[in-house]
């Protein structure tokens, strides 16, 4: 009996020895993939955010002067941006001297730069910033003036004709470079850098270099006051001298002095786009 007892207990023993190691073997054993899923890394996560979830803004200085953009994301292969320029500079009274030792020319001028359009950033490989940019500007504003009051006895040459500025009423030459002759144009670029990042980043540094087709650039001359044939009449406001607004052999000669530069300028049907800056991204949905 007593021998009897002593299994039974032995017995009971092992039982629970064995219960307990089941136990402690499922509290301590790894989950199932079923029943935890694996972590996603922050940059899987945020390569192709969802299409117009992201907003960039940018700015930086380029060819057209100081250089305003805002951008999204319309696919993981697209961006659709949209560019503003703007640049206002002013000489007053800056004096040219004159190679025939006269007084010279007074000049003031502005070169002003405003102009306004919208591109499509193709990214053929998402995860790297090249990136190639059809476009096209809707307003463009950019020109240059310049008014020069020339000094009497300056000397002037329109077309093959010499003419030197009169005392009594001095030559005024008023002068428009326009660089904008197509207000509406199309555009094209590359470049390097996402201004919204498919790998989750929030700052970039856009480079872009292309050209935008404007046209030629067209000039304008406008004479005013009185010029003369010689030095001597410009001294004494002599018979040669005439009125270059309204003399018709005057305006024949600025017309061919115009021709002249027009040419030049006609093998430059492109104006160029350079610029570089630094933007900022953020969520909007």
């Amino acid at each position: 009996m007593k021998r009897l007892a002593c299994c039974l207990t032995f017995t009971l023993l092992a039982a629970s020895s064995g219960l307990l190691a089941q136990s402690s073997s499922n509290s301590f054993s790894s989950p199932s993939s079923a029943q935890v899923a694996a972590p996603v890394s922050k940059a899987a996560a945020n390569a192709s955010p969802a299409p117009f979830s992201r907003l960039a803004l940018s700015g930086g200085i380029g060819a057209m002067g100081i250089n305003m953009q805002a951008a999204v994301n319309a696919n993981r292969y697209l961006n659709i941006r949209g560019i503003g320029n703007y640049f206002s500079y002013t000489v007053s009274n800056v004096t040219i001297d004159n190679n025939n030792g006269s007084n010279g020319i007074s000049v003031s001028g502005n070169l002003k730069f405003a102009s306004g359009g919208a591109a499509v950033d193709l990214y053929p490989f998402p995860n790297h910033g090249f990136r190639l940019s059809p476009g096209a500007i809707f307003y463009n504003q950019n020109a240059a003036t310049a008014t020069g009051i020339a000094a009497a006895g300056t000397s002037f040459t329109f077309g093959s004709q010499k003419y030197y500025s009169d005392t009594v009423n001095p030559l005024n030459i008023t002068a428009k470079l326009g660089l904008n002759t197509r207000q509406r144009a199309f555009s094209m670029t590359t470049g390097w850098g996402n201004l919204i990042s498919r790998k989750g980043g929030h700052w970039s540094f856009p480079f872009e270099i292309g050209a935008v087709f404007t046209g030629a650039p067209t000039l304008a001359l406008n004479p005013t006051g009185n010029a003369c044939l010689t030095a001597a009449d410009a001294a004494i406001n002599g018979p040669s001298c005439v009125n270059m607004a309204t003399n018709s052999t005057a305006q024949t000669n600025v017309a061919a002095e115009i021709a002249k530069y027009q040419k030049d300028l006609n093998v430059l049907p492109v104006y160029p786009i350079f610029s570089f800056g630094i933007g900022y991204n953020f969520k909007i949905r």
